[in-house]
């Protein structure tokens, strides 16, 4: 080897050691940079975590500040006076409202129960289970823009579930929120916020799948705000058992003033509390539709038996018509009025007319309703069977009957005059005033399509299955009408013979004497 290729081969290897040091510098230089760049990675990471950690836990803050308290408590109790006495004391608490609940039911339930009950059910069955009855009933909406991927793991259902739900989230579906649980005797009330391209009315539609999907008998869908309804499931039926009507007073001296003609006890509702009916003002004018052997007795007596020392009183003056010849003729000795043909029928709306016309005279421009008193008491018409007279009779009776009870339907009101009519067929032929009849009672009925004759057009949909009562359950209907927003399931208070022949008595004071129609034209004296 000459001069020239030593020469040649120490710059060649003079050349790659420089390479080498300047690629271990650069690698060192790499190696800081990437170091540093994994160092801010982990630390991004955990900082993410921690914000969603955060975020987490002042979500859960807000949303179940009551758990939460609860769980800080318990952890602070065990922290300071330890486990021990934290497990006495929940044992002697559990013991005391044991037997509270068992000496008091009602008093426990209006004052703890509910509050417990609607806290468990909010964990354990609707914030688990209502997203998945609200995607199976339809009620959630997806963006079709977003494709779906669903990857199921079919080892375990756990992971299934969490799986499909991600798949929704993922996909675009949104489900409406579940805001809050209320708990009461017999329903639980679960109110939801709509999300957008939703009405109330879809809820309402799909009200029977949704009874279904929580396995109960009823839900009823009630709209809170635009965007929020309650949905109600009935978990019990508290008017499985007959309910009672009022006892009639003691045979004492009275004038009336202690009964709210506008707030009459009438029976119990599916709530458990008292069911009332206006005899007067704003919404009294009733109609009570329902087949035979459906209850109206009850509907009709009920609200008399609670009235009755304002009947006895004079405040309240009742005329009764009665095709049947059954019903009110039972208790006949009550009435001012009463007849059974179409003419004795024509006879006291005549008379009834005529009374509406003093008023009138009495009272036009100096007041905007008439004050109720003995001189001028309230006029409460019973027309037990109206459609026997208003379309089973000829045409020119017919149509006198139909031309009275519409003026008095539309002229009563603040002139004291009430009309409350019973009818088996609701038919509009059957009774063309049914619409000057605000307040709707439905009976059972015989098909689905009589339900909105009475209650109105989407009283189905909303829950009023009036066909859906047994033959059984006599009192048993739905309330919709003036002031009542939802339909409500009540019971009338049954009503026995001996408690009708005790009113009749009470309200003559013992001495009932039946005064012929003929013999009363153009009076103004009660029976």
């Amino acid at each position: 080897m000459n001069a020239q290729e030593i020469m040649t081969t120490l710059a060649v290897g003079g050349g790659l050691a420089v390479v080498l040091w300047v690629l271990a510098k650069v690698g060192r230089a790499l190696a800081a940079v990437f170091e540093a760049l994994a160092a801010l990675a982990v630390l991004g990471v955990a900082l993410w975590g921690l914000l969603r950690a955060v975020g987490w836990v002042v979500r859960q803050l807000v949303t179940h500040w009551r758990t939460c308290l609860a769980l800080l408590g318990l952890w602070a109790w065990c922290t300071w006076l330890g486990w021990v006495s934290l497990v006495v004391t929940v044992g002697v608490l559990a013991a005391v409202l044991l037997v509270w609940w068992r000496w008091d039911a009602v008093g426990y339930d209006q004052w703890c129960g509910r509050w417990l009950r609607a806290w468990w059910l909010r964990w354990a069955l609707y914030g688990r289970k209502l997203a998945g009855w609200l995607h199976a009933c339809g009620l959630t909406v997806r963006d079709d823009a977003i494709p779906v991927d669903v990857t199921v793991n079919l080892v375990s259902r756990r992971r299934k579930r969490e799986a499909v739900a991600k798949a929704r989230q993922a996909s675009g579906v949104a489900v409406p929120k579940l805001l809050s649980v209320r708990s009461g005797p017999s329903w639980d009330e679960v109110r939801v916020r709509l999300v957008p391209g939703q009405k109330p009315e879809d809820f309402d539609e799909v009200a029977r799948e949704l009874a279904v999907a929580r396995k109960v008998q009823r839900c009823q869908v009630r709209e809170l705000e635009p965007n929020v309804v309650s949905i109600d499931f009935m978990r019990r039926d508290l008017l499985e058992a007959p309910v009672s009507c009022l006892p009639v007073p003691e045979l004492l001296a009275t004038d009336g003033s202690g009964v709210d003609l506008r707030a009459v006890y009438a029976g119990s509702t599916e709530y458990g509390t008292a069911w009332t009916v206006p005899l007067m003002g704003r919404g009294a004018h009733t109609l009570v539709a329902g087949a035979t052997g459906a209850g109206k007795g009850s509907v009709m007596w009920s609200p008399l038996v609670s009235a009755a020392p304002a009947i006895r009183a004079g405040l309240v003056r009742l005329s009764g018509i009665d095709p049947k010849a059954m019903e009110l003729s039972y208790g006949r000795g009550i009435f001012t009025r009463y007849g059974q043909s179409g003419k004795e029928a024509l006879a006291i709306l005549d008379a009834l007319i005529d009374e509406l016309e003093n008023r009138k005279r009495v009272f036009a421009g100096h007041t905007r309703e008439v004050p109720l008193s003995t001189e001028y008491p309230l006029e409460l018409l019973e027309f037990d069977e109206i459609g026997a007279l208003t379309r089973y009779t000829d045409r020119k009776t017919r149509e006198a009957i139909v031309e009275r009870v519409a003026i008095l339907a539309t002229q009563g009101r603040a002139l004291l005059f009430t009309v409350r009519g019973y009818v088996q067929e609701p038919t509009k032929e059957t009774v063309p005033v049914r619409e000057l009849l605000p307040r709707r009672v439905a009976l059972r009925v015989t098909s689905k399509s009589q339900v909105p004759m009475v209650l109105g057009d989407g009283a189905y949909e909303r829950g009023a299955w009036a066909n859906r009562i047994t033959e059984d359950s006599p009192g048993v209907g739905y309330v919709w009408g003036e002031g009542i927003r939802e339909p409500l399931r009540v019971r009338a208070g049954w009503v026995s013979d001996q408690t009708v022949k005790h009113l009749e008595h009470y309200v003559t004071n013992g001495g009932a004497s039946v005064v012929h129609l003929s013999e009363r034209r153009g009076e103004r004296g009660t029976a």
